[in-house]
């Protein structure tokens, strides 16, 4: 059933990015190269843009009558990790699985702005930010033109309001318990902004591997592997002055995808782990 949720949502995503970017395509008004390229072609599109978004909303209304019907027989509890604190539905109840269908799918579009962020911050040098970084922009939109001091903390923010507006559905939906005072539902919001940074240790170190591949293995041109060549080099910058080159092998992108999982993955987990053996609460309640 988590596998099932996960592609649901993986789907959700994609046909938003699809209804993001099929008004007004970067890529599509290019300049011909030949006559043909200057003729239209007489084929209408398929789909329009609402037919995406209503996709979207059809599907995340959908699933939580599946969700109900396979849960409980299934034995399984939607649950929405948070980092600090993991949110449990009953599956045997509509409401519970509709609200956990969209604030599943939220959480998940939440994240992907924020590593389309991180991306825009890191490229932010480049001279030709290429065709995929100008999709990256595209998607962020104005965002994409703020300085880089307001991109790096929108998330947080967002994320922690986006929480303080939710409370009391959760609340009254028994999700979660009310807090003492409105400073330990800050304190909350602050700790569901912190977790974005958590879920860069699934993508840094794939950017890394994928660069270290395109380094030593030829795979064509391709912007997709520009892309993904010049963010590897930026974001393995600040470990360009350690002498990790063995003749034609460098070191440096396994060295940044170790520091990247236990900077973002294993340290956490150790430091929570610990505070938990002394009976510290992390979670403000």
């Amino acid at each position: 059933m988590n596998l099932i949720d996960q592609i649901l949502n993986f789907v959700c995503v994609l046909l938003w990015l699809n209804w993001r970017s099929h008004q007004s395509d970067p890529l599509g008004p290019a300049t011909p190269t030949s006559l043909a390229g200057t003729l239209r072609h007489a084929e209408a599109r398929r789909f329009k843009g609402w037919q995406f978004l209503a996709a979207v909303i059809l599907l995340l209304l959908f699933r939580p009558a599946i969700y109900c019907q396979i849960g409980p027989s299934a034995d399984w509890t939607p649950k929405i990790d948070l980092t600090f604190v993991v949110l449990a539905f009953r599956s045997d109840n509509f409401v519970l699985c509709l609200v956990y269908s969209v604030l599943s799918f939220g959480r998940a579009l939440l994240v992907l702005y924020f590593w389309l962020l991180v991306l825009t911050i890191v490229n932010r040098g480049g001279a030709d930010p290429g065709p995929v970084q100008k999709l990256v922009r595209h998607q962020l939109g104005r965002v994409a033109r703020w300085p880089w001091p307001l991109q790096a903390i929108l998330p947080f923010i967002l994320a922690a309001l986006i929480w303080m507006a939710l409370h009391p559905l959760l609340f009254k939906l028994n999700v979660i318990t009310k807090p003492q005072s409105f400073v330990h539902l800050v304190e909350q919001g602050l700790l569901i902004g912190a977790g974005l940074l958590f879920s860069l240790k699934y993508l840094i170190p794939l950017l890394l591997l994928l660069h270290l591949l395109a380094t030593y293995v030829y795979l064509g041109s391709n912007p997709i592997w520009d892309f993904i060549s010049g963010t590897g080099r930026n974001l393995l910058w600040p470990l360009s002055w350690l002498p990790l080159r063995l003749g034609r092998l460098d070191l440096t992108p396994i060295l940044g995808m170790v520091l990247a999982v236990v900077v973002l993955h294993f340290l956490p987990e150790i430091g929570l782990r610990k505070m938990l053996e002394r009976n510290l609460i992390v979670w403000p309640q």
